[in-house]
């Protein structure tokens, strides 16, 4: 097996041993935190120690694919079924943010702000990186050249983890240097900083961002790709101007921001391009319905969509060096019945929003879509079939030297796989009886072993299903490594491509009716990577360009689409208010009253506020007859099933007249199966059939300090909505105020 190795995470480890640690063992990842443990008259004056220092930030602060920044608490960001993601309709049920008998109070909302411990407290990884800016600036013999490479890479992540504290908080508390908490106040300096404006934070952030941009160069090659680049900390700039032009913090929908926004992410799709920076498989992302637009996440070397990117390895544990950085994504979302972690649910409602083969919404399609039919997969769009899997597709792996009739898959995997390449998903299921068929709480009997782990429609988005592939391995736990899927070395893009044109398109829309033109040829060239062509307008309605509300509309939509289950969405419904359109504002604090956009997002866009949308459901697909209870009677068990879809096929129906004709027999096949034997049956997710439905509070869309915090620092002034600990009364803060 091909080992594939995180060099930059690496070296920062073998390097970072050297410089001047004591009383620590030789596992580096598992004790050694470069914190106040080294010399730092020594350590800043050679590059190499230097460059350890900023290689463990990418340790510590680099985005991870199962969540957060690479932290047990922290702002997730990677499509997980969290808190956060548990609020759209990417996924279902009830989370502390949305469900309506557990309101929030300040001892009990998510702190994203102080957290009492070294390795996961957002401050002391600014202290990091204040550090290390402070210790190269001062550096008397690395040459200009050496500091500019170093402070770059220092520069973006202080600025990542502001942007990551104001896009929760608004205003926090700048701390721009090493504070000393020996000396502290004795020499002058106040170690308690209160808040400063969002604006502050934003002009600090961006001008972090700015010096990034102007040390760091287009692109690095070899085993330096993986490093932040110009254009990565110009595109998380636009990222940080297109929030503070949103809805959440532009309640007057101030053109200027806009504009500011379109400034910054033209910029930075210039300084891309500059790098070879571009729309990964551009010229055939689409064929094969969207095989290489899949492929990209699984790729790592050289790729042109990584903009931000953590590298992930698949090196086995060695000698006790716990050096191994594998990316569990995989692990979670693969079917139960061949090791993976069960899998991840998509809900009824985003497989029932994925657009038709022709680019248009179900029910604006020509193609006809019946939400409670069964063959939901018919006639979509080519990324719906690499987002999602169900019943009848392969899902193929490498099995690597697995063996299926051993004690690894005895009993878990049904007999008749041999090889990982001939793995196909039947997860349907059935009923013992008709009163359970009928109660909408109830899940039935799954086939091929997969139990009570059964999902009808999982989550695949982000998944490597080529068998040869050595980034993803399935591996055996009698070989003393990790088992199931955990190898896998499939990097994770934070912040790729294709979300940089969204962001110039909704920026551009923004900016006013002289920059739409080009908001909608940024989110034609998106659509075009997946086949869609000029044919039909790239799907798009022709009437976007000379509607600001309809553009808006268009683009939140793509992203859906486009960046569904990568962890943007819960951000996406915060900055434009979209689980209320933001009515509730005004009551909060007079000032904070939408003036701009109608007085209400979704009615502005012409979308369903998400409270409004009610419960969130997965689809079960059931046979339609009744067996046995238990999961070994399966009724379809003599049936000859139909070949899998590879999903190579034109998964389409030709529009004859008043007909649907399909033109594919092997697809033809399926859906005389489906015809024959299946019923489609959506669940409530949360485990309640009353109508009790999720609702995101007004206060949320600003988070407030925990009691904890205030208690750390009585200056910090608690965010307007929330109870003040330490000055009594409700907060005063207001994330609005410049």
């Amino acid at each position: 097996m091909k080992e594939k190795r995180n060099i930059y995470c690496l070296k920062a480890l073998a390097v970072a041993a050297a410089i001047c640690f004591t009383g620590c063992s030789d596992d580096f990842l598992k004790d050694k935190k470069v914190y106040g443990s080294y010399d730092s008259s020594v350590v800043y004056e050679n590059y190499e120690t230097a460059r350890s220092r900023v290689d463990y930030l990418y340790q510590c602060l680099l985005p991870s694919a199962t969540g957060g920044s690479n932290a047990l608490t922290d702002v997730v960001s990677a499509g997980v079924d969290d808190d956060f993601s548990k609020c759209t309709e990417e996924y279902g049920g009830y989370s502390v943010f949305n469900n309506p008998s557990e309101i929030l109070t300040i001892q009990t909302v998510p702190d994203y702000f102080y957290v009492i411990n070294g390795e996961t407290s957002p401050w002391g990884r600014i202290r990091e990186c204040n550090d290390i800016i402070e210790g190269v600036t001062g550096s008397a013999t690395l040459t200009q050249a050496e500091k500019e490479e170093l402070l770059g890479q220092a520069y973006f992540f202080r600025a990542w983890r502001y942007y990551l504290l104001v896009k929760m908080y608004g205003g926090v508390p700048i701390v721009d240097h090493v504070q000393n908490p020996v000396i502290g106040d004795g020499n002058g300096e106040n170690l308690v900083i209160p808040r400063s404006s969002t604006k502050d934070c934003v002009d600090f952030i961006c001008n972090d961002l700015d010096l990034a941009s102007r040390y760091l160069p287009v692109r690095w090659e070899g085993n330096d790709y993986g490093r932040i680049t110009s254009g990565a900390a110009l595109a998380l700039k636009g990222r940080m101007l297109l929030l503070y032009a949103s809805p959440l913090f532009n309640r007057a929908d101030d053109q200027s921001r806009w504009k500011a926004a379109y400034d910054a992410n033209s910029e930075a799709i210039a300084a891309l391009k500059a790098g070879s920076f571009g729309l990964a498989y551009e010229s055939n992302g689409g064929e094969n319905n969207a095989k290489n637009w899949a492929k990209m996440f699984a790729d790592y070397t050289g790729g042109s969509e990584a903009v931000f990117v953590t590298l992930y390895n698949n090196v086995s544990p060695i000698a006790g060096q716990n050096i191994n950085k594998y990316n569990l994504w995989e692990q979670g979302i693969r079917p139960g019945n061949i090791n993976g972690g069960g899998g991840r649910t998509a809900t009824a409602e985003m497989v029932d929003l994925f657009p038709m083969a022709d680019g248009k919404r179900p029910g604006e399609s020509i193609y006809t879509y019946d939400n409670e039919g069964s063959k939901f997969f018919m006639n979509r769009d080519p990324r719906f079939y690499r987002t999602f899997a169900f019943p009848g597709v392969e899902w193929k792996f490498n099995s690597g030297d697995v063996d299926f009739s051993g004690t690894t898959m005895s009993g878990l995997c049904p007999s008749y796989y041999t090889d990982g390449s001939e793995y196909e998903l039947w997860n349907y299921c059935w009923y013992a009886s008709a009163a359970d068929l009928a109660d909408p709480g109830r899940s039935g009997y799954a086939a091929d072993k997969l139990g009570t782990k059964n999902r009808s429609v999982y989550v695949r988005k982000r998944s490597n299903d080529d068998p040869a592939s050595a980034l993803n391995v399935f591996t055996d736990n009698s070989s003393g490594d990790q088992q199931g899927f955990r190898r896998s070395a499939a990097p994770y893009m934070e912040i790729r491509y294709a979300e940089v044109l969204l962001n110039l398109a909704e920026s551009a829309c923004g900016a006013g009716g002289a920059y739409h033109a080009e908001g909608v040829q940024a989110l034609k060239d998106v659509r075009a990577r997946v086949g869609y062509t000029a044919a039909n307008n790239y799907g798009l309605n022709t009437d976007i360009e000379n509607d600001r509300a309809k553009l808006f509309a268009a683009i939140l939509y793509e992203r859906q689409i486009e960046l569904a289950y990568e962890g943007k969405r819960a951000y996406d419904m915060r900055r434009w208010m979209l689980f209320d359109g933001g009515v509730g504002q005004g009551a909060l604090n007079a000032s904070w009253a939408l003036s701009g956009f109608s007085g209400n997002t979704c009615s502005y866009l012409g979308v369903t506020p998400m409270n409004a949308h009610g419960k969130r459901h997965r689809i079960e697909i059931h046979v339609a007859g009744t067996g046995a209870a238990n999961d070994n009677s399966d009724p379809l068990r003599n049936v000859t099933r139909p070949a899998a879809l590879t999903l190579n096929e034109n998964i389409v129906s030709e529009i004859v007249g008043d007909d649907e004709i399909i033109s594919d027999p092997v697809v033809q096949a399926m859906c005389d199966f489906y015809n024959a034997n299946f019923t489609r049956k959506d669940i409530s997710l949360d485990g309640n059939t009353l109508g009790i439905d999720p609702v995101f509070q007004p206060r949320y869309y600003f988070f407030g300090l925990r009691q904890s915090a205030q208690q750390t620092n009585a200056t910090l002034y608690q965010t307007i909505g929330w109870e003040d600990h330490s000055h009594g009364g409700m907060g005063t803060f207001d994330p609005l105020a410049e």
